[in-house]
């Protein structure tokens, strides 16, 4: 079958009758440099959401979480001691209740290598 017969095909499918058609195509051409990927954190009123880029970073099944009042940066560590990561979720109520945090939203994080270390600013 040649493409003029698909084409034949298609159109008596369409139209239900024979004769010629203008039929407009639109071509899809994939962008040639990949948009690059952040981590985002992610904060709802029980658990903080690492996406996969954020895991991917971090590499760890536990970890710390720490907060900087005055600057309102949310720090998450690689620890060995600290909370588990479930999947995606690290369940952190006690966390926030502690420190009276309640900023529910997506934050881009910053992956700081040397330390292992993501860091989300909650007041962006």
């Amino acid at each position: 079958m040649t493409s003029s017969n698909i084409m034949d095909i298609i159109t008596k499918a369409k139209y239900r009758k024979e004769g010629v058609y203008t039929v407009a195509f639109e071509v899809y051409r994939p962008r040639g440099e990949r948009v690059e990927k952040f981590p985002i954190v992610t904060l709802s009123k029980n658990s903080i959401v690492l996406n996969k880029h954020a895991r991917e970073k971090l590499q760890a099944e536990k970890v710390e979480l720490a907060y900087d009042r005055e600057s309102g940066m949310l720090r998450i560590k690689t620890s060995e001691d600290g909370q588990m990561i479930k999947k995606t979720k690290v369940f952190a109520r006690g966390f926030f209740n502690h420190f009276g945090i309640n900023k529910p939203g997506k934050y881009t994080a910053k992956y700081k290598a040397d330390e292992n270390a993501l860091y989300a600013d909650l007041n962006s």
